[in-house]
């Protein structure tokens, strides 16, 4: 679980980036956030992560408030971003077998490997491969392998589609349903909206910090979702 209690950022410049966020990401459900750049989106992931520390309030990762236990909390957590950083002499095998291991996990063969590269529609041939003739798209699909070997009840994901051609998009969302469907929650930072409310258990509309609209799914039946998160921005902005 995933939770924010007045979950607060402003920057040493003013900026106010996150403004009293209160959200919960159950087990079993994947949750969709919306906004346009600097609406609080990435600021949210990187406080879970404690990659930033909060002004004020708390993020918690199945209940550890992570400022206070950043280690203990990252046990029960994986992170893919927008750009997957990985090392580019290193073969897919060897990029999941370090980041693997740098998590703690050392019992994992090969065979274990190849089933996650696998999972995420990473074609084959490409296993061995250095991973610095790896389209935008096969990166991608190589950090969530990493994500997912690695076992977190909870997934954090910074706009995890971008690059994704419509077949490994289409592959993605598969394996997040499948996750959700095994109990983990899933926190996703997104622009994709065609994507998105295909899958997402609730959305979120983000502005200027602010979370300013909350909907289930059963919220937005007939709904199209374009149109409201337009209509609604723009409302806000009058």
């Amino acid at each position: 679980m995933l939770e924010a209690i007045n979950l607060t950022k402003t920057y040493e410049d003013g900026q106010l980036a996150l403004d009293h966020l209160n959200l919960k990401v159950e087990p079993g459900e994947i949750f969709c956030m919306f906004g346009a750049n600097g609406a609080g989106k990435t600021t949210t992931i990187n406080l879970f992560l404690n990659f930033i520390p909060p002004t004020s309030g708390t993020a918690l990762i199945e209940g550890i408030d992570v400022a206070k236990e950043p280690l203990h909390s990252k046990e029960f957590v994986s992170f893919v971003s927008e750009n997957v950083t990985l090392y580019g002499n290193f073969t897919a095998y060897q990029n999941i077998d370090f980041f693997t291991k740098l998590a703690g996990k050392r019992n994992l063969t090969k065979a274990d490997y190849a089933r996650a590269l696998e999972s995420v529609g990473l074609q084959k041939d490409a296993f061995d491969l250095r991973t610095k003739t790896y389209s935008k798209g096969m990166r991608q699909k190589l950090g969530l392998a990493i994500a997912v070997i690695k076992g977190a009840p909870n997934i954090l994901l910074d706009e995890p589609t971008s690059g994704l051609d419509p077949k490994s998009g289409q592959e993605f969302l598969n394996l997040l349903i499948k996750m959700r469907d095994e109990g983990n929650s899933v926190f996703m930072s997104t622009h994709d909206i065609f994507r998105a409310k295909l899958i997402a258990d609730r959305v979120g509309f983000m502005k200027k910090g602010k979370l300013v609209m909350l909907k289930t799914r059963a919220d937005l039946e007939g709904e199209d979702l374009t149109e409201l998160y337009i209509q609604y921005m723009e409302e806000r902005e009058a």
